[in-house]
């Protein structure tokens, strides 16, 4: 183990053909699904009808305008990254709900793509148009949009803790002013770090992520059995 995560997963695959496919494949969905991710809160603050997210050209593709600079380059070094949508509350039509389904947007696109992706796999593998025992190229794309499922069940639960500055925080603001005035205290965000440095060295994302693998399992599954 060399404490370089892409090192690490290459070899953990056995190298080659597998150990690619899962470097790739963790880059391009970890990219993918924080965008489409921020993008989800974007979509739904402009149907709400604030335009903070054009305004300030966040409605992009592009994954270095949602995660920026530095948190590429931590994901480049550790493999974890995160991004950002600016908002404007103030401006929602609904003042209360909007808060809520802004900040459900982004899991809810999680949600989405964890059910199209095992969903895929699973219509796949069911039709054998890609088989278990498949090697090479099918073996690959079975870890690739197993990964997908996966990572995005996961970014859905995390998201939707209630901790600050996460989805499920911002749910919680929407729903309880005693919650959105506690947010505003200075030690909120110290709070917010300490609660996420728990999940991470307790081993309760590891757990989070052994968890939605699989749920994700069970979905292909249940997929696969329906157009077998």
């Amino acid at each position: 183990m060399t404490g370089w995560w892409a090192h690490d997963v290459f070899n953990s695959m056995g190298g080659g053909g597998a150990g690619a496919t899962a470097v790739l494949g963790w880059a391009f969905w970890v990219l993918a699904s924080i965008t489409l991710h921020e993008l989800g809160h974007g979509w739904a603050a402009i149907w709400e009808g604030d335009l903070t997210p054009i305004e300030s050209g966040h409605m992009s593709a592009s994954p270095l305008v949602h995660m920026g600079g530095f948190s590429l380059i931590v994901f480049a070094l550790i493999g974890i990254a995160w991004g950002l949508m600016p908002v404007n509350p103030s401006r929602f039509r609904h003042h209360r709900w909007g808060r809520v389904i802004v900040a459900a947007a982004g899991p809810a696109m999680n949600l989405l793509l964890f059910i199209v992706t095992a969903t895929l796999l699973g219509v796949l593998l069911g039709t054998e148009a890609l088989k278990p025992d498949d090697t090479g190229f099918g073996a690959n794309m079975i870890r690739f949009l197993l990964m997908g499922a996966t990572l995005n069940l996961v970014l859905l639960a995390f998201n939707l803790l209630p901790v600050p500055p996460l989805d499920g925080w911002r749910i919680l603001e929407g729903l309880s002013f005693k919650i959105r005035m506690l947010t505003n205290h200075p030690n909120a965000p110290i709070a917010g770090l300490f609660f996420l440095m728990v999940v991470f060295l307790t081993g309760a994302f590891d757990w989070m992520f052994a968890a939605s693998n699989h749920v994700a399992l069970w979905w292909v599954s249940g997929a696969a059995n329906l157009v077998s």
